[in-house]
């Protein structure tokens, strides 16, 4: 269409130059002019074809685009609708499943009553076959072989219920006795895993006393920013050259301890560079945490553990009880449980991670409910832990562990705890 309007423009042009020079006479003037006119013309020609292509081009281009990003959107839509329908199929299956164990445990049901119904029948024949010979052999009436029996049945049954007295008493006071030890162990294992044995301060130094004023900040700003920031509270008296971080959790108070560090070492402390530096240090801790938690399992030769059980590892080495740090104590039970099972022939590898992983519920946050034993044993199975090692762990406390696993982990945790210097305790 361009390429018309250009010619015709030209046209006109040349038309009129024509008439001009033919007026005056000037033929060869006029063919040069119509040569050129007809070059013009081309290259308007060729230019518009260019452009022609290019927007047709871009067209295409735009065309594919919609035409990908509708089939990208029937995928996904594809997708979720073969979701749909093996969930929906997953639930057909589970209610088929139910529906069979529901008519299996019927039938069962239905053939338990009948065996009663027939053991009651055959019950009541023997009574009645029995109190026949009876009088048969006796001479007595029926009511006098009654009354007999009677007799005889009492005295039975009070001799069995003194036998069954006497038992019931044994039991109970071998439960209790048991009971009492499990509690007692329980208190004092909460106890002194969960307030006496855990360090809760961390002593930062001062290069001077000049400093607390600068980290106090005007009206509190900035030791509020930093209490807020690490989740620790920060103690600022009259202690020379020195500030304390407290809370119970042992990495954000290394967390706030590595960062009060590096503000003291700046100079440079305001509520949001406190805020910059606490989380350049919850970065460097994490990765401490994480190494910790590998070199623990690459040196007792455990592999396989999830990552989230790697930096709970990680994290016991800033946990300590009775003065004893929790991940070197867990890599040494791991050490003696294996030994103990390599002597009995069990084992080696699985005792190693059981007693690796016994203590993992120290790492957790003290917010967490139910003792160490217990959230280490849920973190376990939550991670994909055997039953058994989630089983010795969580009865490694027990006064008597049920499983062959739970008594190594058990003894070597005992080994372990009361070895000499092992404790502060031990040295006194």
């Amino acid at each position: 269409m361009i390429e018309y309007v250009v010619a015709a423009v030209v046209g006109l042009v040349v038309g009129a130059l024509a008439a001009r020079l033919l007026a005056k006479g000037d033929g060869a003037a006029v063919e040069r002019l119509r040569r050129e006119a007809d070059e013009a013309v081309e290259r308007a020609r060729i230019e518009a074809e260019g452009t022609a292509r290019k927007e047709a081009e871009a067209l295409r281009e735009a065309a594919r685009a919609e035409v990908e990003e509708r089939r990208k959107a029937l995928e996904k839509q594809e997708e979720r609708l073969r979701k749909r329908e093996e969930l929906a199929e997953s639930r057909e299956a589970d209610f088929s499943r139910q529906d069979t164990q529901l008519a299996r445990r019927e039938k069962d049901l239905a053939r338990q009553e009948r065996r009663l119904q027939r053991q009651e029948e055959e019950m009541g024949q023997t009574l009645a076959e029995a109190q026949q010979r009876i009088e048969a052999a006796s001479g007595l009436s029926r009511d006098e072989a009654r009354a007999l029996l009677m007799d005889e049945l009492r005295e039975d049954a009070r001799r069995q219920s003194v036998d069954r007295i006497r038992s019931i008493e044994e039991e109970a006071r071998r439960l209790a006795d048991e009971r009492a030890r499990m509690i007692v162990g329980a208190a004092i294992q909460r106890y002194a895993s969960e307030h006496v044995t855990e360090r809760t301060v961390s002593t930062v130094p001062l290069p001077n006393d000049d400093l607390k004023g600068r980290i106090i900040g005007k009206e509190g700003r900035n030791i509020r920013a930093f209490e807020s920031a690490t989740g620790c509270d920060l103690i600022v008296d009259d202690t020379p050259g020195a500030v304390v971080v407290s809370g119970f959790n042992p990495v954000r108070r290394e967390v706030a301890r590595v960062a009060l560090l590096r503000l003291v070492a700046d100079g440079r402390i305001h509520p949001t560079r406190i805020e910059e530096v606490v989380e350049r240090a919850r970065t460097e801790v994490d990765a401490i945490v994480r190494k910790h938690g590998e070199e623990a399992a690459l040196e007792i030769e455990v592999s396989g553990l999830h990552p989230e059980l790697i930096k709970a590892l990680g994290r016991l080495a800033f946990v300590t009880g009775f003065a004893q740090n929790v991940l070197r104590h867990s890599i040494e039970v791991g050490f003696l449980a294996g030994a103990m099972a390599a002597e009995l022939g069990l084992d080696v590898k699985q005792a190693r991670r059981a007693g690796l992983l016994h203590d993992v519920g120290k790492a957790v946050d003290h917010e967490a409910e139910g003792s160490t034993v217990e959230v280490g044993a849920a973190l376990c199975r939550k991670h994909g832990e055997s039953k058994a090692i989630v089983q010795a762990i969580a009865e490694h406390m027990d006064p008597g562990p049920n499983s062959v696993l739970g008594q190594l982990i058990a003894a070597a945790n005992r080994l372990s705890a009361d070895r000499p210097g092992a404790r502060r305790e031990a040295l006194a």
